[in-house]
């Protein structure tokens, strides 16, 4: 019968064991994804780009692509149209990723106020392209704008364990309090 040496399970932080579910290379155990002579890659690692980087360029795609369509509707035919679109996806997508690297500084409400000003005129600058009056245009893009701040709020203050900062405004562990008697009066 074989023996097995016994294995010594040394406890692992959740990163580690993410890290080892995604096929990357831990550090802590004298690994790395580089060979030191040549500087090249070890084949069979892989590196995801992270949703910080491919949501905002999604998002811009998408909203390029939006853009391509409302002029297109609007009777802008072929290449303006399209030009219309990739620069749009290009200063979209430039400052959702500003946006996105920097939201860890902000407070909830500030953070929330920045993605419906984004969302807001990027939305009301597409509707003018439509034809549509300017006051018209910006009232649709203040519109969407509070709606996004509603949304993002809602969203921010709801999943609070995943917030840079923690908890939102947490509460003293003291609390001044009235004496029972006086409660009962009351």
């Amino acid at each position: 019968m074989e023996t097995h040496p016994e294995r010594r399970e040394t406890p692992r932080t959740p990163e580690a064991r993410a890290a080892r579910s995604h096929g990357t290379v831990e550090p802590e155990h004298g690994a790395s994804a580089v060979t030191p002579d040549t500087g090249l890659r070890i084949p069979g690692t892989t590196r995801r780009v992270p949703a910080t980087v491919t949501v905002p360029i999604l998002a811009a795609l998408a909203f390029g692509c939006f853009t391509i369509f409302r002029t297109h509707t609007a009777g802008i035919k072929g290449g303006p149209a399209l030009l219309y679109g990739v620069g749009t996806a290009v200063v979209s997508g430039a400052l959702g990723l500003y946006l996105v690297h920097f939201q860890r500084t902000m407070i909830t409400e500030t953070r929330a106020a920045a993605y419906g000003a984004l969302f807001g005129a990027s939305i009301g600058w597409v509707y003018s392209l439509g034809g549509e009056a300017v006051l018209k245009s910006a009232g649709f893009g203040l519109g969407m704008g509070a709606v996004m701040f509603v949304v993002s709020l809602y969203v921010f203050r709801t999943h609070r364990i995943r917030e840079p900062h923690g908890l939102h405004r947490p509460h003293p562990a003291h609390h001044t309090r009235l004496p029972q008697r006086l409660h009962a009066a009351h």
